[in-house]
């Protein structure tokens, strides 16, 4: 709801919940009365949240009109968190509170002290506040350092030798996060890293509405929706979540990556910084380096060298395109070309952004980060490249390398220089446009889309290629007879006179 400049005080506050101009109502009836809103006008309920729509969201819709707290599991990289920000958007606009209260009290039904006290003084003359939604939102990132006091409060003594109260008043404690978070949503990251102890004050607030601080007993009845996430493999590997406190979480909802590569490709799309705010040339990237960058997590994922329990991230495509594009940013500009279109050996150049996302298992380990990761980059083109290039006919430019062709290529050339070496090679300027690029394309497009279907060919082990990017048959060059075995590399000139056919040892 909107601000209502004529509210100023408690006493019209009373009127305007009285007549029906001002909703009073718990912080899980408002996210619900907002969602079954936004369901019956067809609204978007969590936008930027892609690839859920059949999964994780009706999961936590459930879960929001059963007025439950819930957590979300899940790997890394998984949404858990902008799931958990989007709530907001579920909140009123401005809701009524106490100005200067720390914990965001109810003028109608405070459970501060101190509002108690100001409210009995002034009666219906009391001022009130507007609290926007976003200042409703707290989350807290949990870490074993994290504290009972940082969580829920501690008795400040300070504040009592000022007041002049003994220790045991409520008027002498500093609340914590979850205290501020009254009237709102409060959301912890990582669960199972918090110590036990801290998660036993958790459920006890939750089921109570009380706490011991310091041996004092303090009520403190909030009115808070709860969100949680976890990683399923950290139940085991850094900590748990005691049983007290799962039992009185209301809904468990896993998450999960992408179904496909097309999800993939949107979220990146969405996330990855293509846009370089106008600035250098032109960003262009081809679909098929797209689903090249994409399909890399997918291979990670099912690789037996990659640790599945810690999951590859989708900050891996994410940060990897954007590394793919800087790698096609530069050559454009030592080029002094207008657009800055990737190519596939441009994924090459984004290792630094690749080979820090994912564990490896033991396996990986001996071999490399670096290692694997070219594996599996050469994995997904042969992936993608089947796609592409299973239906076409390749035959002529594959015998072209075969019969003692070559190529040489650089990952610096320039578009124009590409296009021309192509030329030489019989059929592949044709199957590259072929593969996708149209007719007329710009030399930067057609270029990376030539530098695709080598790689495609090369990864599927149709052609070779060695690390200086020279391009040549994957059939052996044909031996010749040697000396060792009893013969001479060349044939001898006949005997003049004698026979004209060739004579050897």
């Amino acid at each position: 709801m909107s601000t209502p400049s004529a509210i100023s005080t408690l006493g019209d506050l009373r009127r305007a919940v009285g007549q029906g101009q001002v909703p009073h109502r718990s912080v899980h009836e408002e996210v619900r009365a907002n969602l079954i809103a936004k369901l019956r006008a067809g609204d978007t309920l969590f936008p930027g949240i892609i690839g859920y729509d059949d999964t994780v969201v009706p999961q936590l819709v459930n879960a929001l009109l059963s007025q439950h707290n819930f957590i979300l599991l899940g790997l890394r990289g998984q949404a858990k968190t902008r799931l958990l920000r989007a709530l907001v958007t579920l909140l009123d606009e401005f809701i009524p509170a106490m100005p200067g209260c720390e914990i965001n009290d109810d003028p109608l039904d405070p459970i501060c002290a101190a509002c108690r006290q100001r409210i009995a003084a002034e009666g219906d003359h009391t001022p009130i506040g507007w609290l926007a939604r976003e200042g409703r939102y707290v989350e807290k990132l949990a870490t074993p350092d994290v504290t009972i006091a940082d969580m829920v409060g501690d008795i400040d003594p300070i504040k009592a030798a000022q007041s002049g109260l003994q220790l045991s008043s409520e008027l002498t404690m500093h609340y914590g996060l979850l205290p501020r978070a009254n009237r709102g949503i409060f959301a912890i990251n990582e669960l199972p890293d918090l110590a036990g102890k801290i998660q036993v004050g958790l459920f006890n607030i939750l089921q109570e509405g009380d706490v011991q601080i310091k041996g004092y007993p303090v009520r403190l009845p909030l009115d808070v929706l709860i969100a949680f996430t976890a990683n399923p493999e950290d139940y085991t590997a850094r900590g748990k979540i005691i049983t007290p406190l799962k039992d009185r979480i209301g809904s468990e909802i896993r998450t999960h990556y992408p179904a496909g590569r097309a999800q993939a490709m949107a979220i990146t799309a969405q996330e990855a910084w293509l846009s370089r705010n106008g600035a250098g040339p032109k960003a262009d990237v081809p679909a098929f380096v797209a689903e090249v960058v994409e399909e890399i997590a997918f291979q990670a994922r099912q690789d037996r060298r990659v640790d599945k329990r810690s999951g590859v991230s989708q900050r891996l495509p994410i940060s990897a395109m954007e590394n793919v594009l800087s790698n096609a940013e530069r050559r454009a500009l030592a080029a002094g070309e207008s657009a800055a279109v990737p190519r596939v050996t441009d994924v090459y150049a984004a290792l630094p952004s690749i080979t820090g996302k994912f564990e490896m298992e033991y396996e990986g380990e001996l071999k490399g980060a670096e290692t694997v990761a070219r594996e599996l980059i050469r994995g997904a083109v042969a992936t993608v490249a089947d796609g592409y290039l299973a239906h076409l006919e390749t035959r002529q430019v594959v015998e072209w390398f075969d019969l003692g062709g070559s190529l040489q290529l650089a990952d610096s050339m320039s578009a124009a220089d590409v296009v021309t070496q192509a030329r030489s090679v019989q059929g592949l300027t044709e199957l590259a446009h072929a593969a996708g690029v149209a007719p007329g394309a710009s030399a930067p497009l057609l270029a990376s889309a030539i530098d695709f279907v080598l790689e495609g060919l090369y990864a599927t082990k149709k052609i070779s290629r060695s690390d200086e990017r020279g391009y040549h048959s994957s059939e052996p060059a044909p031996r010749r007879p040697s000396r060792e075995a009893g013969f001479d590399d060349e044939p001898r000139t006949p005997p003049p006179g004698g026979n004209k056919k060739k004579y050897y040892n």
